[in-house]
């Protein structure tokens, strides 16, 4: 007789299931982690990507309502707002949101920090593509500070991982005779 197959289940911090996400939600957080894009202080280093940040944690946690499209167009609108070529940031959102997509079955067995062990080289790939355009076309190197930034973002992800699904947690209720 053969033996039942034991598969790991995923390990999470809590048992406890999650809320459905509302699909506004998921486009208000977009549209403010876009807004804190906007900001001044993007070009200074060691200020991570916080829309980067947003596409990928919602591209792995809700890859049908947030995807490539979604990332191409707030890439366009990176591009249009910081006077890059058309196209630098659109095709790094575009490549970091398709990876994070292939990601997104994986990272659910891991722990928030290990997710951000995952995500790391998703970060540095997207700045890399965007600095090697830059190369490219123009011949410069911006040095070593967008290493920083791909990490302090990694660094950021339990955290963002943390405030996004909050609402989608349930309160913690002491009624034993429900099923769920």
């Amino acid at each position: 007789m053969k033996a039942p197959s034991t598969l790991p289940r995923p390990r999470t911090r809590t048992e406890h299931l999650l809320l459905p996400v509302q699909p506004s939600f998921i486009w208000i957080t977009l549209f403010v982690a876009w807004l804190i894009n906007l900001l001044p202080w993007g070009q200074v280093g060691g200020v991570p990507d916080v829309l980067a940040i947003c596409l990928v944690f919602w591209s792995v946690h809700e890859p049908r309502r947030v995807g490539m499209l979604a990332a191409f167009c707030f890439g366009l609108l990176m591009d249009v707002h910081g006077a890059a070529r058309l196209g630098e940031h659109a095709l790094s959102y575009t490549l970091m949101s398709f990876f994070a997509i292939l990601l997104h079955r994986r990272l659910a067995w891991f722990s928030p920090w290990s997710q951000a062990l995952h995500v790391l080289p998703l970060f540095f790939f997207s700045e890399f593509v965007v600095l090697l355009l830059r190369g490219w076309l123009d011949g410069t190197w911006p040095g070593w500070w967008w290493a920083l930034n791909c990490v302090i973002a990694a660094l950021l992800w339990p955290i963002a991982g943390w405030i996004l699904q909050a609402p989608q947690r349930r309160p913690v209720d002491p009624d034993d005779t429900r099923p769920i």
